[in-house]
């Protein structure tokens, strides 16, 4: 591919700016740079101290997670060493903190960025986080449906909580803690907000890991603690016109879809605002009754891996008495 246009700021040099990001992209790679400039101020405190992986993309193939910092990132961004459990092995994140290393991120074609919940050093968890995921299709009249569930069991708990698209299908909400609660016992509260949003409606949400048993409903995702991620504010998405994912008022979830904010458009809505920022609300301690109740549920994984195997032994044994 000829090298494009090609430009320096913050002392990165920017290349092949005007050709497309990727493939059905509908967006050149000078739309991705120039929203993440513009959105910088913004996007850098939903990154800085925490481990970053990006999705990456490039015409010709298909976007891919980058978890390692690459060999040949200047000597000027910093990382961090993190041990894998599902891998076994190091990986070493960017840790990106400043313009010039979203910049570089940038000119290396990472269209979404995916910070840990938890940030280096950090031994307590910061905030509590549901993750709302349609069923196949693009229902998000769905996810708001689900969304309205998981409000009614926040403020029947006493908590408040910002929300955004995820830029995607779905819907992030964020509960800031305080107190410095553990990361077990966050995640226990976790998994009863999802339990007490889905018995509010059971045929409108679920909590079911396995794929297979979700039944067309909106999966309330509790998994979302500590060192998992989730896509930063104002992140692009690698999807057709780069959607973005972008703070939603809860009054106004009925009236907006993901597909409204884009690369091409974020930077005029926003002007000087950070709306995300404003829409946090004060940090709040775990309710009590939240977190003992959580303990009481299953780890979802867990509990996943133990329903599978049984599953399988099962079809085994049908088939061996078939036999």
């Amino acid at each position: 591919m000829p090298r494009g246009t090609t430009e320096t700021r913050e002392g990165v040099e920017l290349s092949n700016l005007d050709q497309p990001l990727f493939d059905g992209a509908e967006a050149t790679k000078r739309d991705l740079v120039d929203h993440l400039d513009a959105v910088a101020d913004r996007i850098l405190p939903e990154l800085r101290d925490r481990p970053l992986s990006v999705i990456r993309a490039r015409p010709g193939s298909p976007p891919f997670m980058q978890k390692n910092l690459p060999k040949y990132a200047p000597e000027w961004m910093r990382s961090t060493t993190v041990w894998a459990q599902t891998s076994h092995r190091e990986v070493s994140y960017a840790l990106v903190d400043d313009r010039r290393g979203l910049l570089w991120f940038a000119n290396q074609r990472a269209v979404e960025y995916h910070p840990t919940l938890m940030r280096i050093g950090d031994t307590r968890a910061r905030e509590l986080v549901l993750d709302l995921d349609p069923p196949e299709g693009d229902d998000f009249a769905a996810v708001v449906r689900a969304a309205r569930l998981v409000e009614q069991a926040l403020a029947d708990a006493g908590l408040a909580a910002a929300v955004k698209t995820s830029g995607a299908k779905g819907i992030h909400v964020v509960v800031p803690l305080s107190g410095e609660p553990e990361f077990d016992d966050t995640a226990a509260a976790t998994r009863a907000l999802a339990v007490r949003a889905e018995a509010v409606d059971p045929g409108a949400a679920t909590t079911a890991f396995i794929k297979d048993d979700r039944g067309g409903r909106v999966f309330l995702d509790p998994t979302r603690v500590g060192g998992a991620t989730i896509v930063a504010a104002y992140s692009p998405r690698a999807r057709p016109g780069l959607p973005v994912s972008f703070p939603v008022a809860w009054s106004d979830l009925d009236d907006v879809h993901p597909r409204d904010f884009t690369v091409r458009n974020v930077a005029e809505l926003l002007g000087e605002r950070d709306p995300w920022r404003d829409a946090m609300p004060e940090p709040q301690p775990l309710p009590a009754d939240l977190v003992e109740q959580g303990h009481t549920i299953p780890v979802p994984r867990v509990q996943a891996m133990h329903e599978g195997k049984r599953r399988k032994r099962a079809r085994e044994q049908a088939a061996k008495e078939q036999g």
